[in-house]
C-alpha cells in the first residue's frame, strides 16, 4: 500500500506563530516523516488579520503546500492579486464567485496529485455565503476527476456544523478538518467510510491568550467596555503548535491512519520588528 503523510496545522497566530511554526517544522516533518504540509494562514498577519504575499512566501520557504484562509483573508488587501495569480493560496470557495481567488488547489508531491478545498461554514456567521455543503458537492464532480486524495478545511465557528461536513463528506474526500476557533478539539478519528476527521486543527501561537490575543484587552471588553474592539496579538509566554497528520491510502483516497499534534514551547522570544 503506498501512502502520504499530510500534516495539516491549524491557524498561525500573528508573529508568534509564524515564530513557533518556523522553529519547529522542520523537527516536526523529519520526526513524523512528513510529506506535505498544509497551513491555515488566515491570521498570519502581524496583527492577527489576513495575510500578505510575503507571508505565502515564508510559508513556501518552510516547505507549505498550500495556505487555507477563511474569514480574515481579506484582512489585508495587498493579498488579493495573490489569490487571483497563485496555486498555493485559497479562500473558501463558497464565497461570492466575484470575490478574488479560488476555494481549490493541486499540488504533487511522491507522484501523487493532492487537492485541497477550503470552505465556511454559516452558523453564527455574519458574512453572506452559499451553502458550504451544496459548494462542496459541485466541486467535488470536478476535484473528484483529478484526484481521489482530497482534503478538505472547514473554517467554521460551531462544532455541529464542522461534524456535519465529516459526515456529510465521509468517503467522499481524504480528511475533514475544521479551523477557525484556534482552540484544538480531541476528537480525531477515522469516520466508518474512511475520511479522516478532527473538528478543530487549534492555535499556531501564543498559548497564554484568548484566541491568539491578549487576555486583559478581551476581559475588559466583556467586563466593562462592550463596545471596545482594539485587540492585539499576545506577544510573550509559551507558545503553542497544533495540527494533525493524515495518512492517505493514494489508491482507494481514504485515511488508513492519524495523529493529533500538540506542542508547547517555552522558549521562543518574540522579534515584533518583523513585518
Amino acid at each position: 500500500m503506498s501512502t502520504v503523510r499530510i500534516l495539516c496545522i491549524g491557524d498561525i497566530i500573528g508573529l508568534p506563530g509564524q515564530q513557533v511554526f518556523a522553529k519547529w517544522i522542520d523537527r516536526l516533518k523529519q520526526e513524523h516523516a512528513v510529506d506535505a504540509v498544509l497551513v491555515n494562514g488566515e491570521n498570519a498577519a502581524k496583527n492577527g488579520r489576513g495575510i500578505t504575499p510575503q507571508i505565502i512566501d515564508f510559508f513556501k520557504e518552510h516547505g507549505v503546500s498550500v495556505v487555507t484562509t477563511g474569514n480574515h483573508v481579506w484582512g489585508q488587501k495587498n493579498v488579493y492579486n495573490a489569490l487571483n495569480e497563485r496555486n498555493d493560496i485559497v479562500r473558501p470557495a463558497n464565497y461570492p464567485p466575484a470575490c478574488p481567488g479560488r476555494g481549490y488547489a493541486f499540488f504533487t508531491v511522491n507522484k501523487t496529485t493532492v487537492a485541497v478545498i477550503n470552505v465556511h461554514g454559516r452558523v453564527f456567521i455574519p458574512d453572506s455565503l452559499d451553502c458550504p455543503f451544496r459548494t462542496i458537492e459541485s466541486l467535488l464532480t470536478f476535484v473528484g476527476s483529478k484526484t481521489n486524495v482530497i482534503l478538505v478545511d472547514m473554517h467554521a465557528e460551531a462544532t455541529s456544523e464542522k461534524r456535519a461536513m465529516g459526515f456529510f463528506l465521509d468517503g467522499k474526500v481524504s480528511a475533514v478538518y475544521g479551523t477557525h476557533t484556534h482552540i484544538q478539539t480531541a476528537d480525531e478519528q477515522i469516520l466508518p467510510q474512511g475520511t479522516g476527521y478532527l473538528t478543530d486543527l487549534g492555535g499556531c501561537g501564543p498559548l497564554n491568550s484568548i484566541i491568539g490575543v491578549n487576555y486583559d484587552q478581551v476581559m475588559a471588553k466583556i467586563l466593562s467596555h462592550p463596545k471596545a474592539s482594539q485587540f492585539t496579538v499576545q506577544t510573550t509566554g509559551p507558545m503553542v503548535l497544533s495540527g494533525i497528520w493524515f495518512d492517505i491510502d493514494t489508491a482507494t483516497g481514504k485515511t488508513v491512519a492519524l495523529k493529533r499534534i500538540r506542542l508547547v514551547d517555552n522558549d521562543i522570544v518574540i522579534d515584533t520588528s518583523k513585518k
